[in-house]
């Protein structure tokens, strides 16, 4: 296992009825920035509980921010932000909202002239503006995490950021509000969750015996809720765990140790940025064909996870990983989530020269856990996605 540091400042406050309690948790003085995305709080009653429980504090509201967090947009909000004087943020939202106000929280401090430099540069955030968030929708682990990731439309771009000032002081989680989602949000949310398992668990063995486990035990979990959820998402055990295992998929606990890899959601968010397909739906048409195409490097992991997580128990090592792959694509299939390019877009010739190109150009020569992926290794996983 490897060597590693570990720290998480974020409060958890979760359980039924629980967003009063922000009332608490946030200065006394603080002059209030609340964002949120479409305006469906306004219809499920997560606003109202808001607004009661911030009757004490001077309250501005910025709605609007999209499903992919638009700079365009952020940077009206961040004009809100200063000519206002606003001291505090609050994000009531899923992964986009708070993955908006993160960038928020970085560029409020920012002292360069263009806060997209914070992306395209790869600033790391020390301290940014205080922000906490409520949670709607169970997904990214936004919530509890200090990393974000933000589209310019203008540019077809997708780029991730962060630093150690982008966690969340706190964070609302009442498992109630997934009763109002709609079903493509949920099934989203728990391809989202599954996958950033994936992404820093199928590398390869390094004798981290309770990470992998961990690990497994949140795949298991999010097999075991998905049809409970999806079928009746008023089921307060099967959406408490649900949620609980969206957030413990990507709070840095599981990825400690271990190597990780993070390049299905590099090849994602291009396909995001290019087509605007839903982001979890990018991770599932990628996947299947990226650990195909890395099956030497990987088997490995990957015979283990059939194993442990499928329960695939019969056959050589290949043979085990092979199942794998394809249980794990049978899976997104079943939930409702299409796995090939095609199935989205018939203009998807180039696409893999296009987004190869993009990598070469930013200097990301090697992806992976190995980082040896390189942008002629990329165009042939995304060619095999199509």
């Amino acid at each position: 296992m490897n060597n590693f540091e570990f720290k998480n400042p974020t409060k958890i406050i979760f359980g039924k009825d629980t967003i009063d309690k922000i009332a608490t948790e946030i200065p006394e003085n603080a002059k209030v920035l609340l964002l949120y995305g479409g305006g469906s709080i306004k219809k499920n009653g997560i606003y109202d509980q808001t607004k009661t429980a911030l009757a004490k504090f001077e309250t501005i509201e910025f709605g609007g921010i999209p499903a992919n967090p638009e700079y365009s947009i952020l940077m009206d909000a961040l004009k809100v932000i200063n000519d206002e004087n606003i001291t505090y943020l609050l994000a009531v939202g899923g992964g986009s909202v708070i993955d908006g106000t993160k960038f928020l929280s970085a560029a409020a401090v920012y002292e360069g002239d263009t806060p997209w430099d914070i992306l395209t540069q790869n600033i790391k955030t020390e301290k940014g503006m205080p922000f906490g968030t409520v949670l709607t929708l169970p997904a990214t682990g936004s919530e509890m995490n200090s990393g974000a990731v933000i589209t310019r439309k203008e540019t077809q771009e997708k780029l991730a950021m962060g630093g150690p000032g982008l966690f969340p002081e706190f964070s609302v989680l009442d498992p109630q509000v997934i009763a109002s989602i709609p079903e493509r949000q949920l099934v989203n949310g728990i391809t989202d969750a599954f996958t950033h398992v994936l992404e820093q668990y199928m590398t390869y063995p390094i004798g981290a015996l309770l990470q992998d486990r961990f690990a497994e035990s949140i795949l298991q979990t999010l097999i075991e809720v998905a049809p409970k959820v999806l079928k009746d998402p008023t089921d307060y055990n099967a959406t408490a765990n649900f949620m609980w295992s969206c957030t413990m998929a990507l709070n840095g606990l599981i990825q400690k140790g271990v190597p990780t890899d993070w390049a299905v959601h590099a090849m994602g968010h291009e396909l995001t940025a290019m087509f605007g397909i839903d982001h979890a739906r990018t991770l599932a048409v990628i996947a299947p064909s990226h650990y195909k195409f890395n099956f030497k490097a990987k088997k490995e992991k990957l015979a283990q996870y059939a194993t442990r997580v499928w329960n695939i128990t019969e056959g050589s090592v290949d043979d085990k990983a092979y199942a794998a792959i394809e249980k794990t694509e049978s899976f997104f299939q079943e939930l409702g989530i299409d796995t090939k390019l095609s199935d989205y877009t018939k203009d998807y010739d180039g696409t893999a020269e296009k987004i190869a190109k993009r990598f070469t150009d930013r200097g990301w020569l090697g992806l992976g856990e190995h980082q040896n992926l390189s942008p002629d290794k990329v165009e042939e996983i995304v060619k095999m996605a199509y």
